[in-house]
């Protein structure tokens, strides 16, 4: 059984996020300083509201900094978008947040398991490994026939 996991526990990194607009929903933008937390161009699991999701973490047009654009039911999804629907833009719209405001992006377990939740707000994640290379690896291969 996994543990579970406090957003305020102090093995939970938290990184403040920008949510900004696009042509066809909203994205997270990550600080440049805080990139290291984000595995690039990688599917990463995200949970909202207690939903295991996943998302793409992708360099931003500008700078250093890094980006999500969008959160899926499906790793396939989250590499391209063109099928699935975006459930981040559902998110904010449930939400007290703002384009152009800040949500707070719960580092669970570095470059696997995040969590996304608004300021002032608490989540509890359930907490465990990441698959071993092998593993993943069979799993995305799978997944891509």
């Amino acid at each position: 059984m996994a543990d579970r996991v406090s957003s305020d526990h102090p093995s939970v990194q938290t990184v403040r996020a920008t949510l900004t607009e696009t042509a066809t929903g909203v994205r997270l933008e990550i600080p440049a300083d805080d990139r290291e937390a984000f595995p690039v161009d990688e599917v990463v699991r995200l949970v909202l509201d207690g939903d295991e999701l996943f998302a793409r973490v992708e360099r931003a047009l500008t700078g250093d900094d890094v980006s999500i654009p969008g959160v899926y039911d499906a790793p396939r999804f989250a590499r391209d978008p063109r099928e699935g629907e975006d459930r981040l833009s559902a998110w904010v719209d449930d939400h007290d947040v703002r384009t152009g405001g800040s949500v707070h992006v719960d580092v669970v377990e570095p470059e696997f398991l995040y969590g996304l939740r608004a300021p002032g707000e608490t989540a509890v994640y359930e907490a465990r490994e990441p698959p071993s290379d092998s593993l993943a690896s069979i799993a995305e291969d799978v997944e891509d026939q």
